[in-house]
């Protein structure tokens, strides 16, 4: 059955095709169900500087040509390397450089994925933007709006990376993938014989596909933050270098040991702290301006709620007072129970209706009902 708003026949759709196998698919069964479909791959980079792989790399490319040739439609390749520089790869180093832990993929879906594919599109006059998202969409007449929706999927979901989607956008969205498994679509692939069948999932950074992050930093801003420049300030004062070792020190400020620098550790962190203790040590949190790592023991590394900040919500309006959702501070968590209040112009306060895994300040906070995605925002602080 169609979306609504779909056109069955003769619809344009600029298939999002990133060179794996859930793209190719995606585009296989746009095609199926009439659309005139053209493949549209993102060039963004040679990630450091290898040809061997990893999103928007040559190879890549190739990939998503090959399955559009077999597919018989057109492939078109769009450089948008200056822009994912721009938007997303020095973002990434300033943001871990100020102690924080960027989410880089959602940055990159919304600016470029998204954005810069929607304009596209529109310029271009096609009707709608596809991914491979495992995700769905909606369209409620109740309300006259469009929902986000988790995918039937739950344990390949990638709605938590998609909160920034606005009404306009979802207008204009196809995922495809959203009531298949993950085998369902290998299977799809090799039935098709596409050369992205059985091609491996990324589980790193596209632009740091060895997963080694403080190097790629390190590279990139010479073993520093580059001054003032080049690092984040928080209340107007410059941070400390991420790079310096420091103290590690308690939540009473007990000095239990010294770090290698803020820039290798993250939030909820156990292994790797170096500090002996009757139990194991987490990371709770960072304090970059007195350069100190906060550590605690499991039952102190936990948070009541979060504060989340850049807020978007699909639906386009906050609501009034208190409101029970369920929430995800990263992505492979389960939702869990919890009450979202606006408590700033743009920002809401999450209270989990238990105490959490400590959330990481950086990372997305996304608020759902049920399979809605209601929205989200970027966690500036825990409770």
């Amino acid at each position: 059955m169609a979306e609504q708003g779909e056109k069955t026949a003769n619809a344009g759709v600029m298939a999002a095709m990133s060179g794996g196998v859930d793209s190719s698919v995606m585009a296989l069964l746009l095609q199926e169900r009439g659309f005139d479909v053209v493949g549209a791959t993102m060039v963004l980079r040679e990630p450091m500087g290898h040809a061997e792989g990893g999103c928007g790399s040559s190879r890549e490319v190739e990939d998503a040509r090959s399955v559009c040739r077999r597919l018989g439609i057109p492939h078109r390749t769009y450089d948008l390397a200056d822009r994912f520089e721009e938007a997303v790869v020095e973002p990434f180093c300033r943001v871990w450089c100020a102690g924080l832990t960027p989410n880089p993929c959602v940055v990159c879906n919304r600016r470029l994925k998204f954005e810069a594919l929607q304009q596209a599109r529109r310029a271009e006059g096609f009707g709608f933007v596809a991914t491979g998202h495992y995700a769905r969409r909606a369209f409620d007449e109740r309300s006259g709006r469009w929902q986000l929706l988790r995918a039937r999927d739950e344990s390949k979901d990638q709605s938590y990376f998609l909160y920034h989607l606005t009404q306009d956008t979802l207008a204009h969205m196809l995922f495809p993938l959203g009531e298949l498994t993950k085998p369902e679509v290998r299977a799809i692939a090799r039935e098709r014989g596409f050369v992205t069948a059985d091609k491996p999932e990324s589980q790193d950074i596209c632009f740091v596909p060895d997963g080694d992050y403080v190097g790629f930093i390190e590279r990139r801003l010479g073993n520093g933050c580059g001054g003032d420049e080049a690092c984040a300030e928080s209340e107007g004062a410059p941070l400390a270098s991420a790079f310096e070792p420091g103290d590690i020190v308690n939540r009473a400020g007990e000095v239990l040991g010294r770090h290698w620098g803020l820039i290798h550790y993250t939030a909820g962190q156990r292994k790797g702290i170096g500090v002996a203790a009757r139990e194991p040590l987490y990371v709770i949190g960072k304090d970059p301006k007195r350069n100190q790592l906060v550590v605690g023991f499991a039952d102190e590394a936990r948070c009541a709620g979060v504060v989340a900040r850049d807020v978007n919500l699909i639906g386009g309006e906050f609501w009034e007072g208190p409101r029970p959702v369920q929430v995800k501070t990263h992505y492979r968590q389960q939702p869990v129970e919890a009450v979202a209040e606006r408590t700033g112009e743009d920002e809401l306060t999450i209270t989990f209706a238990e105490p959490q895994r400590v959330a990481a300040p950086g990372q997305a906070a996304v608020l759902y009902d049920g399979d809605e995605v209601l929205g989200g925002g970027t966690i500036a602080g825990v409770l």
